[in-house]
């Protein structure tokens, strides 16, 4: 006969297996460290997929299959819509599983309610995080062409009136990036500290 679970075995939280953006790794890494979430197992797909938002869903599609292939039964989308114009919500429907509620990372930072609460005085607004600050000619000066072609960043933010860093954690290196990055652009520069907002939630309750 088998032996039975302990009572510790027994009350252990099943393993959940996140998949998440690379973009936020470090930011997922950070909440489950700082809330003790030891039965969460982490793959992440590359952030530059950002950029060509159409791989995502597939991408997001195989490893599902992987995960579920390596016996796991929870799984956590560790994405908002990310520009993929609701598919990555019509994937979890199919699949059975959830992901991190909002449009993108800017919003689940500052806390969806929020950032949805302030929207009109941030039409204007472009957005970082700490991932952006540390990544910002990676993923904006380069993808856009504006280190051979520097004539072109007004044409790509002639309609942005300021630069908003939401923060993660309190760095003045990392605040000195995005200041850097607010006068490349020629926007006014914004600093708010958000933490990590809903995606914390959102990972302690799967």
């Amino acid at each position: 006969m088998e032996n039975a679970p302990s009572a510790r075995e027994r009350t252990q939280p099943k393993k959940v297996h996140v998949i998440g953006c690379g973009a936020i790794a470090r930011e997922i890494l950070a909440v489950c460290e700082a809330n003790k979430l030891q039965h969460i197992e982490l793959t992440c797909l590359p952030a530059i997929w950002h950029n060509t938002p159409e791989k995502i869903v597939p991408g997001l599609r195989e490893a599902i299959a992987r995960a579920r292939a390596d016996g796991f039964e929870r799984i956590f989308i560790a994405y908002a819509d990310c520009g993929t114009g609701g598919l990555i919500d019509r994937l979890c429907k199919e699949e059975g599983v959830e992901r991190i509620p909002g449009p993108h990372c800017y919003s689940f930072f500052a806390g969806n309610a929020d950032f949805a609460a302030r929207w009109d005085n941030d039409l204007t607004a472009f957005f970082l995080t700490d991932f952006l600050a540390r990544q910002f000619e990676a993923f904006v000066i380069e993808p856009l062409g504006l280190d051979r072609h520097p004539e072109l960043r007004d044409m790509y933010f002639g309609h942005y009136r300021k630069l908003v860093y939401l923060s993660q954690v309190e760095d003045e290196a990392l605040q000195e990036k995005a200041r850097g990055a607010a006068a490349y652009l020629g926007l006014a520069y914004e600093y708010r500290f958000t933490g990590y907002g809903d995606l914390s939630r959102s990972l302690i309750e799967a």
